[in-house]
Protein backbone atom coordinates (compact mmCIF):
# COMPACT_ATOMS: atom_id res chain seq x y z
CA UNK A 1 0.00 0.00 0.00
CA UNK A 2 1.20 3.14 -0.55
CA UNK A 3 3.54 5.29 1.90
CA UNK A 4 1.52 8.88 1.39
CA UNK A 5 -0.18 10.30 4.00
CA UNK A 6 -3.97 11.04 4.51
CA UNK A 7 -4.15 14.60 4.99
CA UNK A 8 -7.17 16.44 7.07
CA UNK A 9 -8.01 19.57 6.09
CA UNK A 10 -8.97 21.88 9.24
CA UNK A 11 -9.86 25.05 10.33
CA UNK A 12 -11.14 25.13 13.58
CA UNK A 13 -14.58 24.39 12.83
CA UNK A 14 -16.85 21.34 13.81
CA UNK A 15 -17.00 20.02 10.19
CA UNK A 16 -13.11 19.69 9.66
CA UNK A 17 -12.98 18.42 13.30
CA UNK A 18 -15.37 15.17 12.32
CA UNK A 19 -13.20 14.97 8.77
CA UNK A 20 -9.95 15.31 11.00
CA UNK A 21 -11.62 11.98 13.02
CA UNK A 22 -12.28 10.27 9.49
CA UNK A 23 -9.08 11.15 8.18
CA UNK A 24 -7.22 9.90 11.87
CA UNK A 25 -9.88 6.55 11.26
CA UNK A 26 -8.36 6.50 7.69
CA UNK A 27 -4.54 6.81 8.60
CA UNK A 28 -4.93 4.07 11.06
CA UNK A 29 -6.97 1.36 8.51
CA UNK A 30 -4.57 2.35 6.01
CA UNK A 31 -0.89 2.12 8.27
CA UNK A 32 0.44 5.06 7.15
CA UNK A 33 1.09 8.69 8.99
CA UNK A 34 -1.42 11.54 8.79
CA UNK A 35 -0.80 15.19 7.62
CA UNK A 36 -2.67 18.15 9.40
CA UNK A 37 -2.95 21.02 7.42
CA UNK A 38 -4.04 24.56 7.95
CA UNK A 39 -5.02 27.03 5.24
CA UNK A 40 -4.86 30.52 7.07
CA UNK A 41 -6.56 32.81 4.53
CA UNK A 42 -4.97 36.33 4.31
CA UNK A 43 -5.76 39.16 2.27
CA UNK A 44 -3.51 40.04 -0.50
CA UNK A 45 -5.01 43.92 -0.07
CA UNK A 46 -4.13 45.85 2.95
CA UNK A 47 -5.13 50.17 2.84
CA UNK A 48 -2.44 52.02 2.28
CA UNK A 49 -0.80 53.10 5.63
CA UNK A 50 -1.95 49.87 7.40
CA UNK A 51 0.30 47.78 9.15
CA UNK A 52 1.91 44.75 7.71
CA UNK A 53 0.39 41.30 8.87
CA UNK A 54 2.99 38.70 9.41
CA UNK A 55 1.77 35.22 8.80
CA UNK A 56 2.01 33.39 12.37
CA UNK A 57 4.19 29.91 11.36
CA UNK A 58 2.63 26.81 11.69
CA UNK A 59 3.96 26.05 15.48
CA UNK A 60 2.06 28.83 16.51
CA UNK A 61 -0.93 28.38 14.39
CA UNK A 62 -3.86 28.21 17.04
CA UNK A 63 -5.95 26.04 14.53
CA UNK A 64 -2.88 23.70 14.70
CA UNK A 65 -2.47 23.97 18.45
CA UNK A 66 -5.92 22.78 19.17
CA UNK A 67 -4.97 19.89 16.84
CA UNK A 68 -2.25 18.86 18.49
CA UNK A 69 -4.01 18.82 21.86
CA UNK A 70 -6.73 17.25 20.39
CA UNK A 71 -4.66 14.52 19.43
CA UNK A 72 -1.97 14.00 22.11
CA UNK A 73 -5.58 12.70 24.20
CA UNK A 74 -5.64 9.86 21.30
CA UNK A 75 -4.34 6.68 22.14
CA UNK A 76 -1.29 5.24 19.47
CA UNK A 77 -1.77 7.96 16.91
CA UNK A 78 -0.42 7.48 13.60
CA UNK A 79 2.90 9.73 12.75
CA UNK A 80 1.40 13.02 12.60
CA UNK A 81 3.02 16.12 10.76
CA UNK A 82 0.88 19.70 10.48
CA UNK A 83 1.45 21.92 8.01
CA UNK A 84 0.59 25.73 8.20
CA UNK A 85 -0.40 27.33 4.91
CA UNK A 86 -1.12 31.25 3.69
CA UNK A 87 -3.32 32.04 0.99
CA UNK A 88 -6.34 30.94 -0.76
CA UNK A 89 -7.99 27.87 0.34
CA UNK A 90 -9.57 27.41 -2.97
CA UNK A 91 -6.32 27.06 -4.74
CA UNK A 92 -4.14 25.24 -2.26
CA UNK A 93 -6.31 22.72 -1.00
CA UNK A 94 -6.48 20.77 -4.08
CA UNK A 95 -2.81 20.80 -4.09
CA UNK A 96 -2.50 19.44 -0.62
CA UNK A 97 -3.46 15.97 -2.77
CA UNK A 98 -0.69 15.80 -5.34
CA UNK A 99 0.98 13.56 -1.75
CA UNK A 100 -1.52 12.40 -0.60
CA UNK A 101 -3.91 8.48 -0.54
CA UNK A 102 -6.43 10.72 0.17
CA UNK A 103 -7.78 14.33 1.53
CA UNK A 104 -9.86 14.68 3.87
CA UNK A 105 -12.08 18.12 4.78
CA UNK A 106 -15.74 18.92 5.91
CA UNK A 107 -18.82 19.69 4.00
CA UNK A 108 -18.18 23.63 5.41
CA UNK A 109 -15.94 25.34 7.17
CA UNK A 110 -16.19 28.62 9.40
CA UNK A 111 -16.62 30.75 6.23
CA UNK A 112 -19.60 31.04 3.56
CA UNK A 113 -23.39 30.96 4.24
CA UNK A 114 -24.96 28.97 6.97
CA UNK A 115 -27.15 27.21 4.34
CA UNK A 116 -25.02 25.88 2.10
CA UNK A 117 -25.12 22.03 2.08
CA UNK A 118 -21.21 21.97 0.76
CA UNK A 119 -18.72 24.70 0.78
CA UNK A 120 -16.84 26.32 -2.17
CA UNK A 121 -13.62 24.66 -1.05
CA UNK A 122 -14.87 21.04 -0.70
CA UNK A 123 -16.52 21.79 -4.28
CA UNK A 124 -13.18 23.07 -5.76
CA UNK A 125 -10.63 20.43 -3.91
CA UNK A 126 -13.10 17.62 -5.38
CA UNK A 127 -12.89 18.68 -8.78
CA UNK A 128 -9.16 19.66 -8.89
CA UNK A 129 -7.53 17.35 -6.56
CA UNK A 130 -4.91 14.92 -7.72
CA UNK A 131 -6.39 12.12 -5.26
CA UNK A 132 -9.48 11.21 -4.19
CA UNK A 133 -11.49 13.86 -1.92
CA UNK A 134 -13.59 12.95 0.94
CA UNK A 135 -16.12 14.87 1.97
CA UNK A 136 -17.51 14.27 5.56
CA UNK A 137 -20.82 15.90 5.92
CA UNK A 138 -22.67 16.90 9.36
CA UNK A 139 -24.65 14.75 11.11
CA UNK A 140 -28.55 14.04 10.81
CA UNK A 141 -28.69 14.58 6.85
CA UNK A 142 -32.18 13.45 5.83
CA UNK A 143 -32.53 10.93 2.86
CA UNK A 144 -36.26 10.98 1.80
CA UNK A 145 -35.97 7.60 0.18
CA UNK A 146 -34.04 4.99 1.34
CA UNK A 147 -32.72 1.77 -0.40
CA UNK A 148 -33.12 -1.52 1.83
CA UNK A 149 -29.87 -3.13 2.79
CA UNK A 150 -28.57 -5.36 5.21
CA UNK A 151 -26.98 -4.29 8.80
CA UNK A 152 -23.63 -4.13 9.18
CA UNK A 153 -20.70 -2.06 7.59
CA UNK A 154 -21.26 -1.42 4.24
CA UNK A 155 -19.38 0.80 1.07
CA UNK A 156 -21.74 2.22 -1.53
CA UNK A 157 -19.99 2.54 -5.26
CA UNK A 158 -21.79 4.35 -8.40
CA UNK A 159 -21.22 2.18 -11.74
CA UNK A 160 -22.03 3.32 -15.24
CA UNK A 161 -21.89 0.63 -17.25
CA UNK A 162 -21.42 2.66 -20.37
CA UNK A 163 -18.34 3.84 -18.72
CA UNK A 164 -17.10 2.60 -15.57
CA UNK A 165 -13.92 3.69 -14.15
CA UNK A 166 -11.63 1.21 -12.78
CA UNK A 167 -10.06 4.11 -10.12
CA UNK A 168 -13.45 4.47 -8.68
CA UNK A 169 -14.18 1.00 -8.04
CA UNK A 170 -10.41 0.36 -6.93
CA UNK A 171 -11.32 2.31 -4.35
CA UNK A 172 -14.64 1.43 -3.05
CA UNK A 173 -13.17 -2.00 -3.24
CA UNK A 174 -10.16 -1.12 -1.05
CA UNK A 175 -12.25 0.95 1.78
CA UNK A 176 -14.29 -2.38 2.01
CA UNK A 177 -11.71 -4.65 2.24
CA UNK A 178 -10.19 -2.14 4.85
CA UNK A 179 -13.52 -2.23 6.88
CA UNK A 180 -14.44 -4.93 6.70
CA UNK A 181 -17.91 -4.35 5.02
CA UNK A 182 -20.04 -5.48 2.09
CA UNK A 183 -19.96 -3.75 -1.07
CA UNK A 184 -23.04 -2.11 -2.58
CA UNK A 185 -22.63 -1.65 -6.15
CA UNK A 186 -25.27 0.70 -7.78
CA UNK A 187 -25.50 0.37 -11.52
CA UNK A 188 -29.08 2.73 -12.73
CA UNK A 189 -30.09 2.48 -15.80
CA UNK A 190 -33.07 5.18 -17.72
CA UNK A 191 -36.87 4.29 -16.90
CA UNK A 192 -39.44 4.43 -18.83
CA UNK A 193 -37.20 4.23 -21.91
CA UNK A 194 -38.11 7.29 -24.34
CA UNK A 195 -38.84 6.33 -27.75
CA UNK A 196 -38.83 8.74 -31.28
CA UNK A 197 -40.05 7.79 -34.52
CA UNK A 198 -42.22 9.03 -37.39
CA UNK A 199 -45.68 9.64 -36.50
CA UNK A 200 -46.57 7.22 -38.66
CA UNK A 201 -44.33 4.12 -36.91
CA UNK A 202 -45.29 1.60 -34.34
CA UNK A 203 -43.23 2.28 -30.74
CA UNK A 204 -42.09 -1.36 -30.22
CA UNK A 205 -42.31 -2.45 -26.64
CA UNK A 206 -39.43 -2.20 -24.34
CA UNK A 207 -38.77 -5.40 -21.83
CA UNK A 208 -37.69 -3.63 -18.65
CA UNK A 209 -36.85 -7.09 -17.55
CA UNK A 210 -34.03 -7.40 -20.31
CA UNK A 211 -32.75 -4.24 -19.79
CA UNK A 212 -31.99 -4.76 -15.93
CA UNK A 213 -31.24 -8.38 -16.78
CA UNK A 214 -28.06 -6.77 -19.57
CA UNK A 215 -27.90 -3.79 -17.04
CA UNK A 216 -26.79 -6.44 -14.26
CA UNK A 217 -24.57 -8.85 -16.36
CA UNK A 218 -22.37 -5.65 -17.78
CA UNK A 219 -21.84 -4.83 -14.14
CA UNK A 220 -20.80 -8.31 -13.05
CA UNK A 221 -18.53 -8.32 -16.12
CA UNK A 222 -16.99 -5.57 -15.13
CA UNK A 223 -16.19 -6.51 -11.34
CA UNK A 224 -15.02 -9.53 -11.93
CA UNK A 225 -11.69 -7.87 -12.32
CA UNK A 226 -11.67 -6.49 -9.05
CA UNK A 227 -13.37 -9.54 -7.29
CA UNK A 228 -10.58 -11.51 -8.08
CA UNK A 229 -7.99 -8.62 -5.94
CA UNK A 230 -10.17 -8.91 -3.73
CA UNK A 231 -11.75 -12.29 -3.16
CA UNK A 232 -12.79 -10.80 0.94
CA UNK A 233 -15.11 -8.69 -0.06
CA UNK A 234 -18.38 -9.56 -1.07
CA UNK A 235 -19.71 -7.01 -3.42
CA UNK A 236 -23.31 -6.96 -4.64
CA UNK A 237 -24.86 -5.61 -7.90
CA UNK A 238 -27.71 -3.86 -7.64
CA UNK A 239 -29.03 -2.87 -11.42
CA UNK A 240 -32.11 -0.41 -10.76
CA UNK A 241 -34.31 2.11 -12.47
CA UNK A 242 -33.98 5.43 -12.28
CA UNK A 243 -32.21 8.29 -11.52
CA UNK A 244 -28.45 7.32 -10.97
CA UNK A 245 -27.70 10.15 -7.79
CA UNK A 246 -31.52 9.56 -6.09
CA UNK A 247 -30.30 6.05 -6.26
CA UNK A 248 -27.03 7.27 -4.56
CA UNK A 249 -28.31 9.36 -2.12
CA UNK A 250 -31.07 6.71 -1.32
CA UNK A 251 -27.97 3.79 -0.40
CA UNK A 252 -26.04 6.01 1.68
CA UNK A 253 -28.15 6.34 4.52
CA UNK A 254 -26.09 4.24 7.49
CA UNK A 255 -23.30 3.34 5.10
CA UNK A 256 -20.30 3.88 6.05
CA UNK A 257 -18.95 5.86 2.32
CA UNK A 258 -20.39 6.06 -1.12
CA UNK A 259 -17.47 6.26 -3.47
CA UNK A 260 -17.98 8.30 -6.85
CA UNK A 261 -15.54 9.31 -9.72
CA UNK A 262 -15.11 12.46 -10.57
CA UNK A 263 -15.73 13.46 -14.52
CA UNK A 264 -14.01 12.52 -17.21
CA UNK A 265 -12.15 14.93 -19.66
CA UNK A 266 -13.04 14.96 -22.85
CA UNK A 267 -12.01 16.87 -26.79
CA UNK A 268 -14.71 19.28 -26.11
CA UNK A 269 -14.51 19.59 -22.43
CA UNK A 270 -10.99 19.41 -21.60
CA UNK A 271 -11.91 21.17 -18.19
CA UNK A 272 -12.27 19.20 -14.67
CA UNK A 273 -15.95 18.94 -13.52
CA UNK A 274 -17.15 17.21 -11.03
CA UNK A 275 -20.61 15.63 -13.05
CA UNK A 276 -24.08 16.25 -12.53
CA UNK A 277 -24.43 12.84 -10.17
CA UNK A 278 -21.06 13.35 -8.39
CA UNK A 279 -22.30 16.96 -7.35
CA UNK A 280 -25.94 15.58 -6.31
CA UNK A 281 -24.34 13.31 -4.19
CA UNK A 282 -21.90 15.28 -2.23
CA UNK A 283 -24.68 17.64 -1.59
CA UNK A 284 -27.25 15.27 -0.02
CA UNK A 285 -25.45 12.08 0.63
CA UNK A 286 -26.41 11.15 4.64
CA UNK A 287 -22.18 9.69 4.89
CA UNK A 288 -19.38 10.23 4.04
CA UNK A 289 -18.63 10.62 -0.03
CA UNK A 290 -15.00 10.50 -2.11
CA UNK A 291 -14.48 11.58 -5.15
CA UNK A 292 -12.07 9.59 -7.51
CA UNK A 293 -10.38 11.33 -9.78
CA UNK A 294 -9.53 9.37 -13.22
CA UNK A 295 -6.84 7.43 -14.02
CA UNK A 296 -4.31 9.97 -15.39
CA UNK A 297 -3.80 7.63 -18.99
CA UNK A 298 -8.02 8.81 -18.92
CA UNK A 299 -7.30 12.06 -18.15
Amino acid sequence: MSTLPVVAAVDGSDDSLRALDWALDAARRRGTGLRVAHVRHHSVWTRPGAPVVVPAPPEADPVLADVRARLAEVETPPETEYVGLDGAPGALLPELGAEAQLLVLGSRGRGGFARLLLGSNGLTAARDAECPVVVVPRPGREVDEVLPAEPGPRVVVGLKVDGPDDATLDLAFTEAALRDARLQVIAAYPWPIQTWGAPEEVALPVDQEAIEHETRALADGFLAPHRARHADVAAVALAAPGDAAGLLVAASKDADLVVVGRHRRRLLAPARMLGSVTHAVLLHAASPVAVVPPAPAEE
